[in-house]
C-alpha cells in the first residue's frame, strides 16, 4: 500500500530495479522494496523532529537515539513477524489492521489541532518525566509509519520464498531506520552545525553559520506543523486505500480521478500537482476522520459533564 508520495519516485523505484538486477536476490529485492517505501520515508523525517522541538539541546540526539531504537525494535520484534505471519496465513487481515493504525493517525494529527486551537494542550516540562513521555509518544507514532513502510516493502517482494522475504524486510528496517533518523539527527543539530562554523570566522563561513543559527528554529516551527499535517495525510492515505481494497471503492475513486484530471491537464507539472491533488484530498479524509474521533474522545464527553 505505497503512500502519495511513492507515486513521484515511480521511475526511481524503476531505476533502482535496473541497478539491483545484477546483485544478488537478497540486494536486489531489498532496493526494489526500499525503492517503493520511500514516499512513507519522506513522511516519517517530517513528523518526528516536532517530539525534540523546545527541548534542552544536550537532550536533542540521546532523545532522536532512544526513538530510532523503539522504532528499529517496532520494525524487527513486532511489525516483521506479525507481517510474515499474516502475509504467509491471513493476508486480508494486514489492511484492517493498517487501518486501525491510520485511524489512530488521523486522531493523533487531529488532536493536535484541537489542543493548539483550544489550549487544551499540557504545558510540556524540560525533565526526564517529559523526556520519557516524548519518546514514548513518538514510538508509538512510529508503530504505524513503519507499518505502512514494512507492509509496503512487503507487498514488493510477497512472491519472494518465506526465508528470503524475512532477510529482506530485516535490511530494509536497517536502512530505513538508518535514513529516517540520520536525517532527523542532521536537521535538529544544524543549528549547532551553523554556531561552529561562524565561531571564529569571517565572510561567507560567518554568514553561512549565522544563517543556520538564525534559521534553524523557523525550519524546526515549520516541520513541526508539517509533521502534524503528515499524520493526517498519511492516515488519510492508509484509509482510503484501505477502504478501497475491502470493497468501498467511490472515496478513493474520486480522489484517484481528480488526481488523473489534474494531472492530464497541466502538462510538465502534472505529476507534481497530481501528487498534490492527492495528498490534500487524503489530509482532507484524514483530518474529518480524525475529527471525529476527536469528538468522540474529547469534545462529547466533556459537554455531558454535568455542571456543577
Amino acid at each position: 500500500m505505497a503512500g502519495g508520495l511513492v507515486a513521484l519516485l515511480d521511475d526511481v523505484a524503476a531505476l533502482a530495479k535496473l541497478a539491483a538486477a545484477s546483485l544478488d536476490d537478497v540486494g536486489a529485492a531489498t532496493g526494489k522494496a526500499s525503492a517503493k517505501a520511500v514516499g512513507v520515508v519522506v513522511d516519517d523525517t517530517a513528523v518526528t523532529p516536532r517530539y525534540v522541538e523546545g527541548l534542552s539541546a544536550n537532550r536533542e540526539l540521546p532523545i532522536i537515539k532512544k526513538i530510532a531504537i523503539g522504532s528499529l525494535r517496532n520494525k524487527l520484534l513486532i511489525i516483521l513477524p506479525i507481517a510474515l505471519i499474516l502475509s504467509q496465513f491471513a493476508e486480508w487481515a494486514l489492511t484492517p489492521i493498517l487501518m486501525l493504525g491510520g485511524t489512530y493517525l488521523s486522531f493523533e494529527g487531529a488532536e493536535k489541532v484541537w489542543e493548539a486551537l483550544t489550549g487544551h494542550h499540557e504545558e510540556a516540562e524540560d525533565g526526564p518525566k517529559d523526556e520519557k513521555k516524548v519518546v514514548s509518544g513518538a514510538i508509538r507514532t512510529d508503530l504505524i509509519l513503519s507499518a505502512e513502510i514494512m507492509v509496503i516493502a512487503l507487498n514488493e517482494v510477497d512472491h519472494e520464498p518465506f526465508l528470503l522475504r524475512a532477510a529482506i524486510l530485516i535490511v530494509v528496517a536497517l536502512l530505513i531506520t538508518a535514513l529516517v533518523y540520520g536525517v532527523v539527527a542532521l536537521i535538529v543539530k544544524m543549528d549547532d552545525i551553523g554556531l561552529a562554523l561562524a565561531d571564529g570566522a569571517t565572510g561567507v563561513r560567518e554568514r553561512i553559520g549565522r544563517g543556520l543559527v538564525t534559521g534553524m528554529p523557523k525550519v524546526m516551527a515549520v516541520l513541526s506543523t508539517v509533521g502534524i499535517v503528515a499524520m493526517m495525510w498519511v492516515g488519510g492515505h492508509i484509509l482510503l486505500v484501505g477502504f478501497d481494497e475491502i470493497g468501498w471503492h467511490a472515496p478513493y475513486s474520486l480522489v484517484h480521478h481528480m488526481e488523473h484530471a489534474v494531472h492530464d491537464a497541466t502538462g510538465a507539472v502534472g505529476s507534481v500537482l497530481g501528487w498534490l491533488v492527492n495528498t490534500f484530498c487524503a489530509a482532507v479524509f484524514g483530518a474529518i476522520v480524525g475529527a471525529i474521533v476527536v469528538a468522540v474522545l474529547h469534545v462529547i464527553p466533556g459537554k455531558a459533564k454535568p455542571s456543577e
